[in-house]
């Protein structure tokens, strides 16, 4: 059975945690999520955004294999069921995610990495005035579909810098949103398979990581009503050779789940 929800619904309430208009083409909010936001920052808005984007984490995965992400849970207040955007490979949806339209409106119908030009979140928070960092990994699709916009880029080439800038970015607290990319699971997993041991160590990398960036949100951003997520584009699904894969119309491959947050301001 898929979730209900589609990927497109997030984008919106990220805009409606911050106060501020989502992209004009942007899905209607997620309800669940926006319900979230409202009772967490008790009708307050956030300030600071820090969204951390593992790669290919399948609900299926985090299931069965609840000690692997048990910090995830632990730091987060509410898990959202969504549904990903087909072909479920990493640029089409991370187009989804940060636009909140279909795949056939933002463009990306396959497995390429050319500038978005649709409107985004991004756009949004700039409209705004909101200072905003990407920090991800050399050649990764977060890392090209939303170049060309006025805010900061950080592109690294292994995993561990592009974690200690974000550590760094966290500390300085001059960006109002975050947004991190880790593709270490992923990679992983297509060479091991979802549960191989060598990809599920990648599963836990990525979960000591939030808990890492969390555990400093609490620190440096304490004066700050503060909404962060942990927050994968699609699922993964075993194939022949002990290897992994994703990108079909199934359930392991496009039900997920978010995982969100606040950490309230202490002013």
């Amino acid at each position: 059975m898929y979730n209900n929800n589609s990927l497109d619904t997030v984008c919106g309430s990220l805009c409606y945690a911050l106060g501020i208009s989502p992209p004009e083409t942007a899905a209607e909010d997620n309800p669940e999520i926006n319900k979230f936001i409202d009772t967490a920052l008790k009708w307050k808005k956030a300030d600071r955004m820090f969204i951390y984007n593992p790669d290919a984490v399948a609900m299926w995965i985090a299931d069965k294999y609840p000690d692997y992400i048990k910090e995830v849970v632990e730091l987060t207040q509410v898990q959202i069921p969504l549904k990903s955007v087909m072909p479920s490979v990493t640029p089409v949806c991370f187009g989804t995610f940060y636009t909140g339209v279909q795949p056939e409106v933002h463009g990306i119908r396959k497995y390429e990495k050319p500038v978005i030009k649709t409107d985004s979140f991004f756009d949004a928070l700039i409209r705004q005035g909101k200072k905003v960092a990407i920090v991800a990994e050399t050649k990764s699709s977060m890392s090209m579909i939303y170049l060309e916009r006025e805010m900061d880029y950080y592109i690294l080439d292994t995993i561990a810098e592009v974690n200690a800038k974000a550590l760094q970015l966290i500390a300085e607290d001059k960006y109002d949103v975050i947004c991190v990319y880790n593709g270490n699971y992923d990679a992983l997993m297509h060479k091991h398979g979802p549960e191989g041991t060598r990809a599920l160590a990648e599963l836990r990398c990525n979960t000591e990581a939030f808990a890492t960036f969390v555990h400093a949100i609490k620190h440096y951003w304490k004066n700050h009503n503060t909404f962060y997520g942990y927050a994968m584009d699609h699922g993964c699904h075993e194939i022949d050779g002990d290897c992994g894969s994703h990108g079909l119309d199934m359930e392991e491959d496009l039900n997920i789940r978010h995982y969100y947050g606040v950490n309230l301001s202490e002013k």
